[in-house]
């Protein structure tokens, strides 16, 4: 049987084992908590739920435009022009099944073989097999926990050489839910720009920010230099809509033209009905990002005070998202050699499914969700505790 050329790239999952794991342990009656997925735990608000059964009801069933219905578009341009004071129009904006899908989208549209993509890692897992499904190369750039989980100026200036094309920037980040400063955020914004780089921000995950202040957006570069940014956003993460799969990116209306197309040949237009739902999502009262937000607030307390406790573990308290990234690796050298050992290690006796950092970049740490109901979280972080306390002993 023949495969693409272009698919001897892609690795499987390093998570696949380990929830192959899961399963079985849990057909044989073993109760498992799963602090690996990235995904709130709570329901899609009332509002959306209905305006989703309206579109149903007034049979809103067929094809639509391929970059989205017109109101969701100007609903997403609106959405950035209200969170960040910069205007933006409905010609800017595709709406995609999902952040990933907008990416993908993106990065077949924009990149040539050859071309390199400067990935700061911890990176979302995503990101490097998407770069060479299009042809690019990615190239990582190292953050370790010394330094927040954040690249700086001078490491990105290592990294860079004639073919390099774009810079992927992700805050708040999945894995490590680290967020940019102001400052530190326009330092990278300016440096990839006076390269002559296309930057691409992945802002899923702005909502979800516990500093008292909005994550930094590159949508200010946007408005100085539109043909040098594209801002991907959702409704996923902060809405607790991940099963409708709604996306949208802006960039220069060119560029979305030409993303446009190549998505009328995949895909068209995504589901209309998810498109109802989004645009009661971004029209609707905000009460329940807010109210989900405090939420994820207290979890992400609860959850740090517990890993902060652990001898020996390191981990950056996380100012966004909703994941502890933990450098775990003095608990490696007998029993465990590497993060994918250790979450099969703790999925067996602790009960309890987490990602290995490998997947991310980082064979150093293991990535937890939390994600989960605040006792949950509690008792599989105990559990988890006592694990890697016997594992250094």
């Amino acid at each position: 049987m023949q495969i693409s050329d272009r698919l001897k790239s892609i690795q499987p999952s390093l998570t696949l084992a380990v929830n192959s794991k899961a399963l079985e342990l849990r057909a044989k009656g073993a109760d498992i908590i799963s602090l690996a997925v990235g995904e709130p735990d709570f329901p899609t608000p009332k509002h959306i739920c209905e305006a989703a059964k309206r579109a149903i009801d007034e049979n809103f069933c067929r094809y639509t435009q391929v970059p989205g219905i017109p109101e969701l578009r100007k609903a997403a341009a609106d959405y950035f022009a209200s969170q960040h004071k910069f205007a933006v129009t409905p010609d800017a904006i595709v709406i995609g099944a999902g952040g990933k899908h907008c990416i993908y989208n993106f990065l077949q549209t924009f990149l040539n073989p050859g071309d390199e993509v400067l990935i700061p890692s911890p990176y979302w897992l995503s990101y490097p097999d998407m770069v060479q499904l299009a042809g690019g190369v990615p190239v990582f750039v190292k953050a370790d926990v010394e330094h927040g989980f954040k690249v700086t100026t001078a490491m990105l200036d290592k990294a860079l050489s004639p073919k390099t094309k774009l810079l992927i920037v992700n805050s708040p980040s999945n894995p490590t839910g680290a967020v940019y400063s102001e400052e530190e955020f326009a330092k990278i914004m300016d440096w990839a720009l006076d390269h002559g780089l296309f930057v691409l921000s992945d802002e899923i995950y702005e909502q979800l920010v516990y500093t008292g202040k909005p994550a930094p957006s590159a949508l200010p570069w946007y408005a100085k230099k539109p043909d040098q940014v594209a801002v991907l956003n959702g409704l996923s993460k902060s809405f607790a809509m991940t099963g409708w799969r709604v996306g949208f990116l802006c960039a220069h209306p060119d560029l979305i033209k030409k993303i446009s197309a190549m998505q009328g040949h995949s895909t068209s237009n995504i589901c209309s009905i998810a498109q109802k739902a989004a645009l009661a999502a971004l029209t609707g009262p905000m009460d329940c990002v807010c109210e989900m937000r405090k939420a994820f607030q207290r979890r992400r307390d609860l959850g740090y005070a517990e890993v902060a406790s652990w001898p020996g573990i390191a981990c950056p308290k996380p100012d966004g998202a909703f994941y502890l990234f933990c450098d775990v690796h003095t608990v490696y050298g007998k029993t465990v050699h590497n993060s994918t050992e250790l979450c099969t290690y703790l999925l067996e006796h602790a009960h309890v499914a987490l990602v290995p950092g490998a997947a991310f970049g980082d064979d150093n740490c293991i990535r937890f969700s939390y994600a989960v109901a605040d006792d949950v979280l509690k008792r599989a972080l105990s559990a988890v505790g006592r694990e890697l306390a016997a594992l250094q002993n």
